[in-house]
């Protein structure tokens, strides 16, 4: 599914895509939610869920790769090379 159509999908539109064509890649606490990165095609998505509801409140897509440091940031490299 190209980006431009993703946009325009209605939530529970963009929570069935992503739950069938796209690729969990990365999680990240920010304060009161859990962000779930996913791998589309050509580009990502992040799912912001709310801790207590469990609902995603919110979508951000993006094709710059730069978007992923935050991501990078949480990877401890010494275990990986352990």
């Amino acid at each position: 599914m190209r980006l431009s159509d993703f946009v325009l999908l209605c939530p529970q539109e963009k929570k069935s895509v992503l739950l069938h064509l796209g690729v969990l890649v990365a999680k990240r606490p920010v304060p009161g939610h859990l962000v779930l990165l996913f791998q589309m095609d050509d580009y990502y998505v992040e799912a912001f869920c709310h801790y207590e509801s469990r609902e995603v409140v919110s979508y951000s897509s993006f094709v710059d790769t730069g978007h992923l440091d935050v991501y990078l940031e949480e990877i401890c490299l010494d275990e990986l090379l352990h």
